[in-house]
């Protein structure tokens, strides 16, 4: 059956192999899903993943983006090509409307570090960056979308502040973004800078998509954990992203102790609402 293309004013989840037979039985209003790739690239003929026939079934009914978080962008080692030859595998078979990864390196020596690690934010780095970008695009032939990460460190050397960064990658590459503002909103806590003036700072026809999620607050700093609902300081600066950037598709992330999808759902309508009330884009 044909599935309709996602559009900007639509609320999206993360698929959760366990939360498959509450979307067959009512989706709730849930218009698309983003799938984190990683979980079903142990195909059939190339080792074990969850169910490729979950993923199946639900292209079939809904538009899906893919989003990973092991391809490396910001690695020196050339791209594991065992894990490319899947990857573009799966986009090919089910053609997601874009497909996402992190800003970040994640390795050293083809040895993965299993954390997404953050770039110095140098003319060198962005320069990297958009090489590797131009490989992976013309890899998949459409423009790849990039996600800010939380860090919990800053670079002596950087040259350039976080949204700057992402700017100028953008410009040098075409690349989209993903972003996440649970993630803004924990940087700028840790290394004091105006989370506001972040999103102004960010170009609207850079922003491919929205991710919401909780924090965990410890006394003098922030844990970027995905484990709870979105923060009110989040939810406030989502409404500035919609009074700035226009709406755009967003989803809810909830990496662990995932709750029972009506929850999610809850939450995403949270989200539905807030856009409700941003009437300037009426």
């Amino acid at each position: 059956m044909d599935v309709a293309a996602i559009n900007p004013k639509s609320f999206g989840l993360g698929f959760r192999s366990k939360h498959f037979q509450d979307i067959q039985q009512d989706p709730r209003g849930v218009e698309w899903f983003e799938v984190l790739i990683e979980n079903f690239m142990g195909v059939p003929g190339l080792g074990q993943g969850y169910p490729l026939e979950q993923l199946k079934t639900l292209r079939s009914q809904f538009p899906l983006v893919f989003h990973g978080v092991s391809l490396g962008l910001g690695n020196t080692t050339e791209f594991n090509k065992d894990y490319l030859q899947i990857w573009t595998k799966l986009i090919a078979e089910f053609e997601p409307e874009w497909v996402s990864d992190h800003l970040c390196w994640n390795g050293v020596e083809h040895k993965n570090s299993h954390d997404l690690l953050p770039m110095p934010y140098t003319e060198e780095a962005a320069q990297h960056i958009s090489d590797r970008l131009d490989y992976i695009q013309n890899l998949i032939k459409q423009p790849f979308v990039i996600e800010n990460v939380s860090n919990y460190i800053e670079y002596e050397n950087s040259e350039m502040n976080e949204w700057e960064f992402l700017n100028l990658i953008c410009k040098k590459s075409g690349c989209k973004l993903l972003l996440d503002i649970n993630n803004i909103y924990v940087n700028s806590f840790n290394h004091n800078f105006d989370a506001e003036n972040y999103l102004l700072s960010i170009a609207e026809n850079n922003v491919q998509q929205i991710h919401l999620a909780g924090h965990h607050h410890e006394e003098d700093f922030i844990v970027d954990t995905h484990d709870a609902s979105v923060s009110d300081k989040v939810w406030e600066l989502y409404r500035q992203s919609l009074k700035h950037h226009g709406p755009k598709p967003t989803m809810i992330e909830w990496d662990d102790n995932i709750p029972e999808y009506k929850v999610l759902v809850e939450e995403l309508n949270k989200a539905r609402k807030i856009q409700e009330q941003t009437h300037e884009f009426a």
